[in-house]
């Protein structure tokens, strides 16, 4: 965490989050904390309960054991993993829909906050549909910042983006953590964990196994600098079940 962690208040803490889906449990008593301004990777292998966490802090979900803690008055920000736009309205329209079903005070100041925040004003009267996988994650992005949240949090946010794309994404989302906004995502890419992220956290079978920087995580098993990936598959192979 960042070195002013311990002197502010935590964005989002996780107390004992547990999840079962029948008898499945998909999470168990998940604990840790995220603070303002930290950019914070959620990494593991396939099933590791990734999104369920992620949709458990942004409140879609209920957790069957434990809470999430925020200071109160503030939203989070929620991004899923596939744009859930209406191809056939324009950038400005969805932007104004969610805006009004987010049933803000002032639909259009959000409308044109969000126009210029993410650089969309330009495609503002497009129809969604005919737009780049890029700019259709912008506007997806775009309308989880809507409620200005104190914290966003992003599942699998470039999976279906090339790497230009990719790049000017986490180029917007850093300038998001630089002004504050606490950022946590998901990623099937540890390269993205890697360059992107102050923390990694490290799910298995829906345990939290590690928590601390991609350079810690490197020196907890031995593993060469710059070899991340390499690390991250070296600790679940060590640490799984």
């Amino acid at each position: 965490m960042p070195a002013t962690a311990a002197t502010r208040e935590a964005t989002l803490a996780a107390r004992a989050l547990t999840k079962r889906f029948g008898r499945r449990t998909a999470l168990h008593e998940v604990s840790f904390e995220i603070y303002p301004g930290e950019l914070v990777a959620v990494i593991g292998p396939n099933g590791a309960g990734k999104t369920t966490l992620l949709s458990i802090l942004a409140g879609i979900e209920a957790p069957s054991e434990g809470e999430v803690l925020s200071p109160p008055g503030r939203k989070v920000g929620w991004v899923p993993q596939q744009p859930a736009l209406y191809s056939k309205l324009s950038v400005a329209e969805n932007l104004r829909l969610f805006a009004r079903l987010e049933k803000l005070q002032d639909p259009e100041a959000a409308v044109e906050r969000m126009l210029d925040q993410t650089e969309l004003r330009e495609r503002s009267r497009d129809e969604v549909g005919r737009l780049s996988g890029g700019n259709q994650q912008r506007i997806n992005v775009a309308i989880g910042l809507l409620c200005e949240p104190l914290a966003l949090l992003l599942d699998e946010p470039t999976s279906s983006l090339d790497p230009r794309q990719r790049e000017r994404l986490w180029g917007f989302i850093g300038g998001l953590a630089g002004r504050g906004t606490t950022v946590a995502y998901s990623t099937h890419n540890v390269t993205e964990a890697e360059r992107y992220a102050d923390r990694v956290l490290v799910l298995v079978d829906g345990e939290l196994l590690f928590s601390g920087t991609p350079t810690e995580l490197e020196q907890a098993v031995g593993a060469r600098p710059r070899d991340f990936e390499s690390a991250f598959v070296r600790f679940i192979d060590e640490h799984g079940k």
